[in-house]
């Protein structure tokens, strides 16, 4: 079957829904991310482009001083690809102020076969041999959409994705796309970009010739 052809992003209604239905395939996941579009729900599947929309620019990230400590401290070690199933587990759990997530075991399943395929990725945090935090997402040409972050001990998600943004820019990917902007990575340096600026910026990052691995 096909890849969904989506509608253009600029259609979506005011919370910036695009599209309802198809299925989490290899095919209609990476169909959605170079469309700009990304998914949100399953039964049934909800693609979304919401306006604003939320990235770090790479070379602004902020590092407060206290976590900066963090990592001269060299508390934890850092991996890539080692255990991405394991990271998406870690974002469903529940936490404190989270009691439902949309990582469900359909997305879990759909983003480990881009992962096997070489589309997904995951930088994973670890102490003393145990997977304290990690963050994932996916990889096309010089974008990387970030998808969610977890930790089990305290700036462990921050560790990883400060990993994350390193390796970003030692690849030269142009384009880090976090979708909407929370209280923690807006600490970091999120920002807000338009819509159409996005999907501008969008349309040059994908042919870029990146390789994340």
């Amino acid at each position: 079957m096909p890849p969904i052809r989506f509608p253009d992003p600029r259609w979506a209604n005011e919370d910036g829904l695009v599209w309802v239905g198809g299925e989490l395939t290899v095919e209609n996941l990476l169909a959605a991310y170079r469309s700009g579009v990304f998914p949100w729900t399953v039964n049934p599947v909800s693609w979304w482009s919401p306006d604003p929309r939320g990235i770090f620019e790479l070379d602004r990230f902020h590092i407060p001083k206290s976590l900066m400590k963090v990592l001269r401290q060299e508390t934890f070690s850092i991996t890539v690809n080692k255990a991405f199933a394991e990271v998406m587990a870690g974002c469903a759990e529940c936490a404190p102020g989270r009691q439902n997530t949309w990582v469900t075991p359909e997305f879990i399943a759909a983003y480990t076969r881009l992962h096997k395929q070489g589309h997904a990725h995951s930088v994973e945090c670890w102490r003393d041999g145990r997977l304290v935090g990690g963050i994932y997402g996916v990889a096309i040409g010089g974008l990387f959409a970030g998808e969610s972050m977890f930790h089990r001990e305290s700036n462990a998600s921050k560790v990883a994705l400060t990993a994350l943004v390193e390796r970003l820019r030692e690849k030269g990917f142009s384009l880090f796309d976090i979708q909407m902007v929370t209280t923690i990575t807006r600490q970091l340096g999120a920002v807000q970009i338009q819509r159409e600026e996005y999907l501008r910026r969008l349309a040059d990052a994908i042919v870029e010739p990146r390789v994340f691995v």
